[in-house]
């Protein structure tokens, strides 16, 4: 009875021990860690809340970069501007956000390789007599207070241009538009693009202008001297390299994305 005691006990070591490796990742022995990632989930189709969840395709793409890497994340919406309080404070791990990479903001944080292509566009209703970016000169334009759509329509007609009116995010900019209060909307085109297909009722078009708008960059936003950057680089590239980016991407945008591009600004 006393031997099989000892047999029994050591069948039990050598199962937790069993179960305990199992739950560690490949690098070290120890398990990773869930990451805190911060958002601002008012930007359809990149990031949005759905019944309580947040959704879009900055989530599905930070998901499969996480589990390239090792990690879970755990992503909440908190808005634009506590994004980038957060992630100075190193309250959260990195942001995920249509966040454009400029150099502006690598002064005070640190971006990923680059994982999207963007472009501002133009929203304005059909009846519209605007056709380019110039044309917009005198009249009331809607952005999303401290994006790249505020800082172009700045470079073209002026900080102090009283006709430029900010708002927490570009739902509340379009609404702008939508009631009259504003002649135009100037946003990233992924944002513009969905919202004309999913709003015909609207009756909103979109104009391009590749005279008045350069192509921009999204990264993953992280604290300055993060030692997650080289660990996410390579997710994000591994994740562009096979497959799985252009099927997020087609997923939400219906088109295949231009890998190229992102590869040569890597």
């Amino acid at each position: 009875m006393k031997k099989l005691k000892v047999v029994t006990t050591l069948m039990v070591v050598g199962l937790l021990l069993l179960l305990s490796a199992c739950g560690t990742s490949k690098t070290g022995g120890s398990e990773k860690k869930t990451l805190r990632v911060v958002t601002d989930a008012a930007y359809a189709p990149f990031e949005y809340q759905e019944k309580g969840k947040v959704v879009g395709f900055d989530v599905d793409f930070v998901n499969a970069v996480a589990k390239e890497a090792g990690y879970k994340v755990n992503i909440e919406h908190v808005g634009w501007d506590p994004i980038f309080v957060e992630i100075e404070k190193k309250t959260a791990d990195f942001a995920v956000s249509a966040i454009t990479i400029t150099p502006e903001r690598q002064q005070s944080y640190d971006f990923t390789v680059p994982y999207f292509l963007s472009r501002n566009e133009i929203l304005v209703p059909k009846e519209s007599s605007i056709k380019r970016a110039k044309d917009l000169e005198g009249k009331k334009i809607a952005v999303q207070n401290g994006t790249t759509g505020q800082e172009v329509v700045e470079k073209l007609f002026g900080e102090n241009n009283q006709n430029l009116k900010k708002f927490k995010n570009n739902n509340l900019a379009i609404l702008e538009l939508k009631n009259g209060g504003a002649d135009a909307v100037v946003a990233d085109n992924s944002v513009i693009e969905t919202y004309v297909k999913n709003n015909p009722k609207d009756n909103f078009k979109f104009i391009e202008d590749d005279a008045a708008f350069s192509n921009e960059f999204y990264g993953l936003l992280l604290p300055k001297g993060s030692k997650l950057k080289g660990e996410l680089d390579k997710a994000v590239k591994t994740v562009i390299d096979n497959g799985t980016y252009t099927k997020i991407y087609k997923k939400w945008f219906g088109v295949e994305p231009d890998t190229q591009t992102l590869k040569d600004q890597q």
